[in-house]
């Protein structure tokens, strides 16, 4: 098998996939076939910097060139060879927020992420002019909100883009942008495949009295389905990636969100399918038959790669307080002589909660970090709560806290079922979350009252969606759907575990969540006056 592999390194016929998480960047390298070769990662964290949530752009590029030489380093370790060339690439990123470039290609500011709940007059507005849901993470709500506290900056704006479109313009030149990572930035027409129209002309009439030489369409990447050749490796993008001068042209798909990403990785890009991300966010795609019904500011309109219609319920918050925690028994770990990795502290935290009390035993917490848009929470105060008369132990509070980073997601995911009438056939999970067999499955079961599958993957996440995408772009046969594509080529034979929802489980979260709710002015309260 590695001869084969080998093989196919020294002969370039492999693909990469990038993708820039809130924590870490990786890269995988797989064979047109989608199996996976060698990976490198580069972890990096977001600050709070002058009221925004922000990446500096020397990080980005650092992290980008960090993580590509670790790739190529993993190769050699494993195949004594070196990894020169490929036939494809693509990036990801996470979806959403704000970057805004002038004529030079120069940042007008910081990158804005998708964490700053800073828009919300902003989306209030556009929602309520497009009848359409514009959540605060979207480009169009920061852009909107920068027009609205009359930044300076705004008038020099030449190019505007996510993460995902940054870096593959640094790498390409080219100013394009996958359909899903562009549904996070402007409402896109199901039928055209294009930003929508009417909803263009409203926004630029909105604006006309600013004087702005530009209008919306001028500044906003091109939109391209999965599949099509989006630009070839410059000169310079080989220099930033380290990779010799022949490796100019290689062609890229069209950049991507990980929320994207995640739909590929799952192979849930079909109607009736859904996925849920666990990581820093957690966030629920589900594909639907037709778009939305009513407007919902806890439900994103968004895309799948190749534009199908997806409700995708968010949340800013998921595991981040869990690592908090865990770091804090690592340091106890550590003052007692004792010296435990990190994933070994993780998995007895995570399966020490399977002991706890089904409902938590009267602990509960809010592990927001950040605000929360579907609980009306603005800014995120991470708060832990017990009764008098709680049963205080170490299973009751790891499942607190595990239960407690799933629960924003349900309240939205009960919108979708319940009021949209979305009917799904399936969810599969990944991400972090996920990461200790079964744990997260079990009590996610629990929480949606739903199965909840995991492939065997999955842990390869939305790095290696995106080198799916690449390699859709280059072997699907003429006008083969991705569904399609995934199901026959890539997926064929690939097994997964699923677990159905525990009845005594489900009714332990449904108690939590009642009382989940009826705490929230305690950390809306704790946002204001701490």
């Amino acid at each position: 098998m590695n001869e084969e592999i080998t093989k196919n390194i020294v002969c370039g016929n492999t693909v990469a996939g990038i993708e820039f998480g809130s924590t870490r960047i990786k890269a995988v390298l797989t064979g047109v076939d989608g199996k996976p070769y060698a990976s490198g990662s580069f972890e990096w964290e977001n600050r709070l910097e002058n009221g925004y949530w922000t990446y500096h752009e020397e990080e980005i590029i650092a992290g980008l060139q960090a993580c590509f030489a670790e790739l190529k380093k993993n190769v050699l370790d494993l195949y004594d060879t070196e990894f020169i060339t490929c036939r494809a690439m693509g990036i990801s990123a996470m979806m959403h927020g704000y970057l805004a470039l002038d004529h030079n290609g120069n940042l007008l500011t910081p990158f804005r992420t998708w964490r700053n709940n800073t828009t919300g007059t902003a989306a209030e507005a556009l929602t309520e002019v497009f009848q359409v849901n514009i959540p605060q993470r979207w480009s169009v709500a920061h852009l909107y909100q920068a027009i609205l506290n009359h930044e300076e900056h705004v008038g020099k704006i030449a190019y505007l883009t996510t993460l995902a479109g940054y870096v593959h313009w640094r790498l390409t030149g080219e100013k394009v942008i996958g359909i899903g990572d562009a549904s996070g930035m402007f409402p896109i027409n199901t039928i055209s495949g294009d930003y929508d129209e009417k909803m263009v002309d409203q926004f630029d009439r909105m604006i006309a009295k600013r004087g702005y030489p530009w209008t919306i369409r001028d500044i906003l990447p091109r939109v391209e389905k999965a599949g099509v050749n989006a630009g070839r490796l410059t000169e310079h993008g080989a220099q930033l990636l380290g990779m010799p001068g022949q490796c100019m042209g290689i062609p890229f798909c069209p950049p991507e969100g990980d929320a994207g990403t995640g739909m590929v990785a799952t192979n849930c890009v079909r109607e009736k399918t859904g996925n849920i991300s666990a990581g820093t966010s957690i966030f629920a795609m589900v594909v639907m038959e037709h778009g939305l019904k009513n407007v919902h500011h806890e439900i994103d309109p968004v895309m799948t790669p190749d534009g199908q219609p997806v409700a995708m319920v968010h949340a800013n918050n998921c595991t981040s307080d869990i690592n908090s925690w865990a770091g804090l028994f690592d340091q106890f770990a550590e003052s007692m002589g004792w010296k435990p990795d990190k994933k070994c502290i993780y998995e007895t935290l995570y399966r020490k909660a399977l002991e706890g009390d089904p409902d938590c035993g009267g602990l509960m917490s809010y592990g927001y970090i950040s605000g929360e848009f579907i609980t009306g929470v603005m800014s995120g105060r991470p708060l832990f709560l017990r009764k008098a008369a709680a049963k205080f132990t170490l299973a009751n509070f790891m499942r607190m806290h595990i239960y407690s980073a799933m629960t924003v997601l349900r309240i939205g995911m009960d919108i979708l079922t319940k009021e949209e009438q979305v009917s799904i056939t399936s969810l599969f999970g990944q991400g972090g979350f996920f990461r200790t067999p079964e744990i997260g499955q079990k009590l996610m079961a629990a929480a949606l009252n739903t199965p909840v599958s995991v492939m065997e993957t999955a842990g390869e996440g939305g790095p290696w969606g995106m080198a799916i995408l690449a390699a859709y772009m280059i072997c699907r046969n003429n006008g083969e759907a991705l569904a399609d594509y995934l199901e026959n080529k890539i997926f064929r034979g690939d097994r997964a575990t699923t677990i159905l929802p525990d009845s005594r489980d489900v009714a332990g979260f449904n108690a939590f969540l009642d009382e989940y709710k009826k705490g929230l002015i305690i950390e809306k309260m704790a946002s204001e006056i701490f």
